[in-house]
């Protein structure tokens, strides 16, 4: 035996046929430990791209120029910035149309003159679109 209209009522019932939520706590620590957490990735993202840079090598490099005319070699005018008391290696880098290597070599830059410009010929596989240091360390 039916006492009340089935028809008219929600199916899922109304809110007063639920009990209250229990009361949650806690939600403050939550937070602080995911902003720790995020702190510390993004501290460490920003130490990794920092020491890219090459800042922290001591020889700093840039580039004057670069002549990619032929398809067989390139050149390229750089700068080097190292204290005058120590060598450096860098590493020269051609690259194609498609950022392809084309062609690296390794330039020794001696000990002594703490600035110095360079003119350096690189042999390459293909036509070279870009010349460029990629890296410049103290040895």
């Amino acid at each position: 035996m039916a006492t009340e209209d089935v028809e008219n009522r929600p199916v899922l019932g109304t809110p007063d046929d639920f009990p209250d939520r229990p009361q949650r706590g806690g939600r403050l620590v939550v937070h602080v430990v995911i902003g720790v957490l995020v702190a510390i990735i993004a501290g460490g993202w920003g130490y990794v791209m920092w020491s890219m840079t090459g800042a922290n090598t001591g020889a700093t490099a840039q580039v004057v120029s670069f002549a990619a005319d032929r398809p067989d070699e390139a050149q390229i005018t750089f700068t080097v910035s190292k204290p005058d008391d120590q060598a450096a290696v860098c590493r020269i880098r051609a690259t194609d149309v498609n950022h392809t290597e084309v062609g690296t070599r390794e330039v020794r830059i001696p000990a002594g003159g703490g600035s110095k410009q360079f003119k350096e010929r690189l042999d390459t596989s293909a036509r070279a679109t870009s010349v460029h240091i990629q890296y410049c360390n103290l040895v």
